[in-house]
């Protein structure tokens, strides 16, 4: 099964790749409502996963952005990956390598696998079958990548017949073994079919597959795309989800839907009549996982923001975990505390990293989700026992560790800027613009109950002014190092800062008041990052590792963040990328 499992990801992750992330991603388009694809007609409604894109992703726009930061196996390592011994692994090794030839030039990519210039990939589960679909151009060009993969590899399929709609069947199980596992690809009105077949998977769920027959109620008819569109305000271009309400209903029923049925017969198989979740199909257990999960119906995905050419990429998207339980939002809520409003900005720091915490919501916040975890009383035994370890774990004892920053709201870095240099051969920091804050109702209070803890800062004043003072002597910083961090308090901020760029930033932070805006940020521009360490390491004739180098140069920016809502946990990520002007 670990090969099986294996084999499957490979060849998506090979499309997927292809696709360029577009399960998630696409474009503000001008296409009609979020249920008229036509295939979302052929999706059941009951499925537990489902990615796609309901707008045309521009493909191509997408990968000319993106190709020169695009990070790329070495040569060597690609051919360790062709030299392992089983065809089936040379079968796949070899696709992904046609694929990484053509990833620098997204023309030739885009030929060689017959995909458009823009794209329509939906991936989802007919139960515990994936499938993949997306729109081809050139049906001819991909089987041809199939074909030279054969060849490469002695991997070889079998041609199959259902309903009229021809497909490849290539034979993913074991030599010798019982169990009949298929990856198979099929191409049916201008879209290729990605799916597994095995001995437990019923004809009608390849039908559905293959786009042949309808379910009973489709995704389409079910609204539940417009739903999460206007619930968390999305784009109308791509939509994610996995429902927590079906996968709980198929393990604590042995028919509750497509899934529960699967599972059930392939589970008496494998355990030889024995039922592996009896012990949580008890009236009991369904009841209580039936109500956790309609607590916590999905997690979901979509854009907030999504541009692309030829030249830049800048998407933006928030993933929720949907919850109405009110009484856990309200409470982690409530912990939220204060982020700078620069680190929000991609494009203002290298690095930045901020967590907003108000010290003192901490402990009665964190005893109220105890509190409601405690009730009501579980009798369904797997989660009895799990409420009776939790009970063990009072977060009361908090309160007296939170005590020592009260008041504390959030704290802060950001590195701005540096410079690197040589002296005899040997690398040095040049200069460092870079800013430190604590943010806090009364940051100069805090400062002093801080010092008596620490030795060093004993003599230490801070003025309640902005003046700042020198941390140089205290730190015992070399004058070659040409670098003076200065301590200051800014407002409510309790700042260290070096550099110009650091200076200024802590007198545009002294005129923010805190407020309850997050729980965490962090961004990164790989750029700004690691070329200079790589210039200088060049300029010191050291060998570069080769993976290391593909970051010289490499023009792109992430931001990835960490917060709560009346709809649920947000995770949210912001990606920009622009072309590399490296010829």
């Amino acid at each position: 099964m670990k090969k099986i499992v294996i084999a499957a990801a490979i060849i998506a992750a090979a499309i997927i790749a292809a696709g360029a992330g577009a399960y998630w991603y696409t474009q503000h388009g001008t296409s009609s409502s979020a249920s008229a694809n036509p295939l979302l007609d052929y999706i059941p409604a009951d499925t537990p996963v489902f990615s796609g894109q309901l707008k045309p992703f521009p493909l191509k726009n997408y990968l000319q952005s993106i190709s020169g930061n695009y990070q790329q196996y070495s040569t060597d390592s690609l051919a360790e990956l062709g030299a392992l011994d089983s065809p089936m692994a040379k079968f796949f090794v070899s696709i992904y390598t046609q694929y990484m030839d053509g990833i620098k030039n997204p023309t030739q990519l885009l030929k060689t696998f017959g995909l458009p210039n823009e794209v329509e990939p939906f991936f989802y589960t007919l139960g515990v079958v994936p499938v993949l679909k997306t729109n081809v151009d050139q049906i001819d060009a991909f089987w041809a990548v199939l074909d030279k993969a054969e060849k490469d590899s002695g991997f070889t399929h079998e041609k199959r017949t259902l309903a009229g709609v021809d497909y490849r069947a290539y034979s993913l199980a074991e030599e010798g073994s019982t169990e009949k596992v298929d990856l198979l690809f099929a191409h049916k009105d201008g879209i290729l079919t990605v799916t597994l077949s095995g001995t437990t998977i019923e004809p009608e769920v390849l039908e559905m597959a293959f786009g042949i027959k309808k379910p009973t109620q489709s995704l389409a008819a079910s609204g539940m795309l417009k739903d999460i569109i206007k619930t968390h305000g999305f784009m109308e271009d791509s939509i994610s989800f996995i429902n927590h309400v079906e996968i709980v209903k198929a393990i604590t029923s042995p028919d509750g839907n497509m899934l529960g049925k699967q599972l059930t017969q392939f589970m008496a198989e494998e355990s030889q009549g024995e039922d592996p979740f009896a012990e949580i199909r008890t009236p009991e257990c369904k009841a209580e996982l039936t109500a956790i999960a309609a607590n916590w119906p999905r997690t979901v995905a979509g854009l907030t923001a999504f541009s692309s050419t030829e030249k830049e990429s800048h998407m933006a998207a928030s993933f929720v975990v949907e919850s109405k339980n009110q009484a856990i939002l309200t409470a982690l809520q409530k912990m939220r505390g204060y982020i700078p409003t620069h680190l929000a900005d991609i494009n203002s720091t290298i690095f930045s990293m901020g967590l907003g915490i108000d010290v003192n919501e901490v402990a009665p916040s964190l005893t109220a989700i105890w509190d409601d975890l405690q009730k009501p009383q579980l009798t369904c035994a797997p989660l009895a026992e799990l409420q009776a370890e939790l009970s063990q774990q009072s977060p009361a004892m908090l309160g007296m560790f939170t005590g020592m920053a009260n008041g504390v709201k959030g704290v802060s870095l950001s590195l701005l800027d540096y410079k690197m240099s040589t002296q005899d051969q040997e690398p040095k920091l040049e200069s460092l613009d870079a800013l430190v804050s604590l943010t806090a109702d009364n940051p100069s209070m805090l400062f002093n109950m801080v010092k008596p803890f620490a030795p060093m800062l004993a003599e230490l004043q801070v003025a309640d002014n902005g003046e700042p003072t020198d941390l140089s002597p205290l730190l015992m910083l070399p004058p070659e190092m040409n670098i003076k961090p200065m301590l200051a308090i800014k407002g409510q901020h309790l700042v260290v800062y070096s550099g110009d760029k650091g200076l200024a930033l802590a007198n545009k932070l002294a005129g923010e008041k805190p407020s309850a805006n997050g729980l965490y940020s962090m961004s990164a521009d790989y750029g700004k990052m690691f070329t200079p360490v790589l210039t200088l390491l060049e300029l010191t004739g050291e060998p570069i590792p080769e993976e290391l180098q593909m970051l010289k140069d490499y023009n792109m920016r992430v931001q990835m963040s960490f917060d709560v809502n009346k709809q649920g946990i947000v995770f949210g990520s912001v990606m920009n990328s622009k072309a590399s002007e490296k010829k």
